[in-house]
C-alpha cells in the first residue's frame, strides 16, 4: 500500500512538473515573435474555416512554423471559434498572442474601392468584377437578383448607389460594397430631399434622384450644375420636353456607337426625352452629391436652353432664338 501511495505521489509530482513545463513553454511561444522573414506580410483566412483550418492556412502561408502550438493557444484562451475570415497584413514583428487578437477583432488589411460619379450600374459592376481583392459574389447574378440580395425594393438598380471611395477588407464580398454604397446614397438623398426648395416638379425623392442623374451626365463644369438643374426644372414646369442627349444615349444601350444621329433622336424609347415628356423612368447614372443638391436646389433662372461651349462650360439661353445663335456659334461653326 505504501508503495502505491508513493507511486501516486510521484505521478502527481510528474504531472505538476509537466503542467508547469507546458505552461512555461506555451507562455514562451505566445510571447515570442512570429517566424515571419520579411515585412509587410499579407495572408488570408478563408471563409468558413474552423480553428484547425486556420492554423493550417497560417502555416502554409509561413506565418507559423507549425500549426499545433497556435491551435492550443487559441483553444486554451477560449477564442477558437471567434477568429474572423479575411485578409490581414503584418507590418512588423508580432507575437502569436497579438496575432490571435488581430484574428479575433478582424483587424483586416484594407483595400480601396473607388466608384466614379456618372458611371452606370453596369460600369460599376464591371469595376467590382475587375477588383482583385474582392470576393465576387455577384458574378452570374442578374441586376434584379442583386437587388433582392440587398433587400432593395426597386426593380432597377440605376442610380441607387453613391459614387465614392470605399475601404474594404481584402476578401470582402462585392455585395458589402454595394450595400454600403446604397445606404450612403439613401442617406444623402434623404438629407437633400428634406432640404429641397419649394415648388419643385417632383412627386418624390426618387424623381429628384432621376433629375440628379441627368444633371450629372450633362455637366462639364461643376459651377454649371445648379443652372442646368434650373433649366430642366423650368422646362418641366412649362410642359416642355427635356431634350437631353445623355438620356437618349442611355436608352440606346449597346446600340450607341459613340455618334448620336438625328435618327437616334427620333427613335422612341422610354428614355428618349425628345419624343416623350417628363422625366425618364429611372436614373441614367450614379449622381454625386453636388448633382443631388443641384436637383433639389436648382438655380433661379429664366433660362430654358443650354449648349456646350466646347471647353467644359455651357451657354444658357432664355429664348429659342438666342439658343439657336449659340448653337451656330459653338456647334455648327466647329
Amino acid at each position: 500500500m505504501r508503495l502505491l501511495f508513493k507511486l501516486i505521489k510521484i505521478l502527481l509530482l510528474l504531472g505538476i512538473v509537466l503542467i508547469v513545463a507546458s505552461g512555461g513553454w506555451l507562455f514562451h511561444f505566445a510571447n515570442s515573435p512570429l517566424p515571419v522573414g520579411q515585412y509587410p506580410k499579407t495572408f488570408t483566412i478563408r471563409h468558413d474555416s474552423n480553428l484547425r483550418a486556420v492554423t493550417r492556412q497560417l502555416t502554409h502561408q509561413k506565418v507559423l512554423n507549425e500549426p499545433w502550438s497556435f491551435w492550443l493557444l487559441a483553444r486554451l484562451s477560449g477564442r477558437s471559434t471567434q477568429l474572423k475570415a479575411g485578409s490581414y497584413q503584418l507590418t512588423e514583428a508580432i507575437t502569436p498572442l497579438i496575432l490571435l487578437d488581430k484574428l479575433q477583432k478582424g483587424d483586416f488589411h484594407l483595400s480601396v474601392v473607388t466608384i466614379i460619379e456618372g458611371w452606370t450600374f453596369r460600369q460599376m459592376r464591371e469595376a467590382l468584377d475587375r477588383h482583385a481583392h474582392l470576393r465576387h459574389d455577384t458574378q452570374g447574378l442578374t441586376d434584379e437578383e442583386i437587388l433582392n440580395r440587398l433587400d432593395i425594393p426597386q426593380r432597377n438598380p440605376e442610380g441607387l448607389f453613391f459614387p465614392d471611395t470605399y475601404f474594404a477588407a481584402l476578401g470582402s464580398s462585392d455585395l458589402q460594397i454595394l450595400r454600403r454604397a446604397h445606404e450612403t446614397m439613401q442617406q444623402h438623398l434623404e438629407e437633400a430631399w428634406n432640404e429641397r426648395a419649394a415648388d419643385l416638379p417632383y412627386r418624390d425623392a426618387y424623381e429628384a434622384l432621376i433629375m440628379a442623374s441627368l444633371i450629372e451626365k450633362e455637366t462639364g463644369r461643376a459651377s454649371d450644375r445648379t443652372l442646368i438643374g434650373g433649366v430642366f426644372v423650368n422646362r418641366l414646369k412649362k410642359g416642355m420636353r427635356l431634350q437631353t442627349d445623355p438620356s437618349v444615349i442611355y436608352g440606346l444601350g449597346a446600340k450607341f456607337d459613340g455618334d448620336l444621329r438625328k435618327a437616334d433622336l427620333q427613335n422612341d424609347t422610354p428614355y428618349n426625352t425628345y419624343t416623350r415628356g417628363g422625366l425618364p423612368p429611372t436614373p441614367i447614372a450614379l449622381p454625386g452629391l453636388q448633382s443631388l443638391q443641384a436637383a433639389v436646389n436648382p438655380a433661379r433662372t429664366d433660362a430654358l436652353y443650354f449648349v456646350a461651349r466646347g471647353d467644359g462650360s455651357s451657354h444658357f439661353s432664355g429664348s429659342l432664338d438666342e439658343h439657336n445663335r449659340a448653337v451656330d456659334k459653338y456647334i455648327r461653326s466647329r
